[in-house]
């Protein structure tokens, strides 16, 4: 909804006001928030006896006339709302940022706006944030004692959108849709974040959460007339995976509202805004909106010393000998690879402790850190969590993979929280599986370093990737990490090549780099220098233009002074020009990985010299991709 429009809406309440509506509906009054930049705007109103909201960008739509609901036992607080005060203020600072880029930038400008439920007599808040890419909100209920809160605000998108979302049908792990805006059912459900491409090429949103805590997590369900509404946790409906692992009685108990205790701060509801996909690929809203890590469990933040990126070996996907011995030469062959990591499946569980040690002991005589996975049943006491996590510190392993949660209520949301402060006091980095998406843990949380929450490779019965691995950096990377574990040159790539198989490891964000391939496939792969230089952290990085959401994923990263390019291709076969303007100044020298045009499973390598001025001509497969490292 344009300014224009808000003020139309804003007149017409005026008049209804003078032929005798309610005195609370009478506070026409508009709230506008607009980002640094001037160029987002969140406008808050009264439309008849609903408070309302609506997002734009340059004038243009992005979020029509939508209503803002949150109950509180019941009570729908934004029924003949009124709107009072507004406290205004600013948000400016950098801090260091893992993932895509080194420093994330967190400029905004905010408004605490007063509202009053007056048949309740409810007094509460409005916290709004404008970002140059996005928006962020959420309610603040002051009270005491256990209190019951639910919501229902609405996400209208304009006519003419296109988005992407998958349903609840196995949690975080599905593959996305495509559907024009009007093609959406009410009634479908839609896993955050949903993506959005705006009508008449005026650019793209992304909807989803942050801060997550002390409450449940957030799903959208399709209302009809373009919109999607926030459903919590205990109305999502009861996914697959959930129902295999703890039954149907347990689903009922959970779909209950979860009570809260004292005061109700709900999470950020975060859209994301941008003329590209690069300012929503590299938009830090998510994060910023958390709070920054205790410094008595990470005196230096990210730096902190027993914190350490990687990458991985794991042996579930692409076979290898899951034995002791099996191990001892998994480990010995991520030395070779200069990998830092070697994850172990429950397997390790059989071995007696001092095996355990004496595979850590051997795996760090290589430069590598073991991991440990564990189901995260058999960690619901805190008997059971301080039991695993001494074993874990006593043994020296350096992280855990911990699994299976696959809900979204609030006391399961609890469990993340729990877990990555005990593993913390004891010094251990966590990856989580079956999961919900990140909504910012990792800022308060420097310990997580990845978490599933995405159809990675596990699933082997997958017809074909090349959509789906073009449309997750566009769609479910927008949240945060994600452990897709990559590359893997066999049968379960399906139609995609080499080539595309390496890309995935620059394209995909994910600080603990789980690759899913065998270390021999990627020892003896002609590409194994290229592979061997790929890092888990980046810089810097840019989604350069030719990029299109299930059809092509180009990205420029920056570590240090190396910049790679990745390229993952779609169904299509295609041929682009890349201008090479991200270099720096002189000559760089170039390690190129293309694919071959017969055959997918084999790789062309290119080297050559390159500087800024020029371009390099990549020809794509259906399914292929490319990469290339350029070295000062």
């Amino acid at each position: 909804m344009t300014r224009q429009h808000t003020l139309a809406v804003l007149a017409a309440l005026g008049a209804l006001c003078c032929l005798g509506w309610p005195v609370a509906a009478q506070t026409s009054r508009s709230v506008e928030v607009t980002s640094p930049d001037g160029k987002i705007a969140f406008a808050v109103f009264n439309q008849g006896e609903r408070l309302s909201y609506a997002v734009s960008r340059g004038g243009q739509p992005v979020i029509e006339t939508s209503p803002l609901v949150i109950s509180v036992d019941g009570v729908d607080l934004g029924h003949k709302a009124a709107i009072g005060d507004v406290e205004r203020y600013q948000v400016d600072e950098t801090y260091p940022w893992r993932g895509g880029h080194s420093e994330a930038t967190n400029h905004a400008a905010g408004a605490r706006i007063s509202l009053a439920h007056e048949e309740s007599d409810t007094r509460y808040t409005l916290d709004v944030r404008a970002f140059d890419e996005g928006v962020a909100f959420r309610h603040v209920v002051p009270g005491e004692g256990g209190r019951v809160p639910d919501e229902a605000t609405a996400f209208t998108f304009p006519a003419g959108s296109t988005a992407w979302y998958h349903d609840f049908e196995n949690h975080y792990e599905s593959m996305y849709l495509r559907k024009d805006i009007a093609d959406v059912e009410d009634g479908e459900w839609a896993a955050p974040p949903i993506t959005i491409k705006l009508p008449g090429e005026t650019g793209y949103a992304a909807l989803t959460e942050g801060a997550l805590g002390g409450y449940s997590g957030m799903g959208l369900q399709a209302t009809g007339n373009r919109a999607f509404a926030i459903r919590l946790g205990h109305a999502q409906p009861l996914n697959y995976p959930f129902e295999l692992r703890y039954g149907k009685d347990e689903g009922e108990r959970l779909a209950k509202p979860a009570e809260v205790m004292g005061p109700v701060t709900t999470p950020w509801r975060v859209v994301l805004v941008g003329p590209d996909l690069d300012t929503l690929v590299n938009a830090d809203i998510v994060h910023n909106v958390s709070a920054p890590p205790d410094a008595a469990l990470f005196p230096e933040g990210f730096a902190t010393a027993w914190i350490k990126p990687g990458r991985s070996l794991w042996r579930y996907l692409d076979g290898g000998d899951n034995s002791f011995e099996g191990m001892k030469e998994f480990s010995r062959m991520a030395g070779e690879l200069g990998f830092e990591y070697n994850l172990l499946e429950g397997f390790w569980q059989k071995w007696p402790e001092r095996q355990l040690r004496e595979l850590i002991a051997f795996s760090k005589q290589h430069g590598v850190g073991i991991w440990l996975w564990k189901h995260s049943r058999d960690l619901r006491t805190p008997e059971a969590r301080k039991a695993f996590f001494e074993l874990c510190e006593r043994v020296g392993a350096a992280g855990v993979k911990l699994d299976f949660f696959d809900h979204e209520h609030k006391e399961v949301v609890a469990l993340y929280e729990v877990m990555l402060r005990e593993a913390a006091e004891h010094e251990i980095m966590v990856n989580f599986h079956g999961a919900n998406k990140p909504t910012g843990e990792s800022r308060t949380w420097p310990n997580e370093l990845t978490r599933e929450g995405i159809y990675g490779f596990e699933r082997s019965k997958t017809p074909a990737w090349a959509v789906h691995n073009t449309t997750l950096p566009f769609t479910r990377y927008l949240a945060g990490h994600a452990d897709y574990t990559p590359v893997v040159f066999g049968d379960r790539r399906r139609e995609t090549s080499w080539a595309h198989q390496i890309a995935t490891a620059a394209v995909f964000t994910s600080p603990l780099l789980v690759y899913g391939g065998h270390p021999k496939s990627l020892l003896e792969n002609p590409a194994v220098e290229m592979i061997k230089s790929i890092p888990s952290t980046w810089d810097e990085t840019v989604v350069l233009p030719v990029s299109e959401i299930g059809e092509i994923a180009a990205f420029a990263r920056r570590s240090g002074k190396q910049w790679f390019l990745a390229v993952l291709n779609g169904p299509n076969a295609r041929t682009i020009r890349v201008p090479l303007t991200i270099l720096g100044d002189g000559s760089h020298r170039a390690l190129l990985v293309r694919d071959r045009r017969e055959t997918a499973d084999a790789v062309v390598l290119d080297e050559g010299q390159f500087t800024r001025q020029d371009a390099v001509e990549i020809v794509l497969r259906p399914g292929g991709g490319f990469i290339g490292r350029f070295t000062p």
